[in-house]
């Protein structure tokens, strides 16, 4: 009875396993407009999408979660071509978030401040799950969030590691 159990349980892990690995999240249209653009730290290719729809009018400001303390704001302007009034106006580096729940506590608390009602979560595609769960646990009620996945080639470990993080997530949602 148990191991029959236990060989059900691994086949539903299995098959959601191959869910999660083979449905992977896309990119969104560059012309769906939001409020704000989120940005967490931490995979190839974020930040560039990031600056490139504030560039295109996605959205008019950017929040970057999770950045570095050490990086100073005109370091960041210089890597990713943003002006002065760019960075003034338009882009805000986040430095308390250490990981994804504390990507979803920092941004829940600009969005909160900022009084804004939808925003662009921009992440990889193999962490977009995780992350958009994260944030919408968080979010003040009624706030939109338009799922915009970085394309990447995940290993089958960066898979394997994400797909059981996303788990406990939902668990310690219930």
């Amino acid at each position: 009875m148990i191991a029959r159990f236990a060989a059900f349980v691994l086949a539903i892990w299995l098959l959601g396993f191959g869910w999660f690995a083979a449905t992977l999240p896309q990119a969104a249209s560059n012309k769906e407009r939001t409020d704000v653009i989120v940005v967490p730290t931490g995979g190839v290719g974020r930040i560039d999408r990031g600056v490139a729809l504030l560039h295109e009018g996605s959205a008019q400001k950017m929040l970057v979660s999770g950045v570095f303390e050490g990086v100073k704001p005109d370091e960041f302007a210089a890597e990713y071509k943003l002006s002065p009034e760019e960075m003034e106006c338009c882009v805000v580096l986040g430095f308390s978030a250490l990981d994804t729940r504390g990507n979803a506590r920092e941004t829940a608390q600009w969005v909160r401040n900022g009084g804004y009602r939808s925003l662009r979560l921009v992440t990889s595609d193999w962490h977009m799950r995780r992350s958009a769960n994260e944030i919408e646990q968080v979010l003040p009620p009624g706030v939109r969030v338009l799922e915009d996945a970085v394309p990447s080639e995940p290993s089958l470990k960066i898979l394997f590691l994400e797909y059981l993080k996303l788990l406990a997530s939902w668990l310690g949602n219930l």
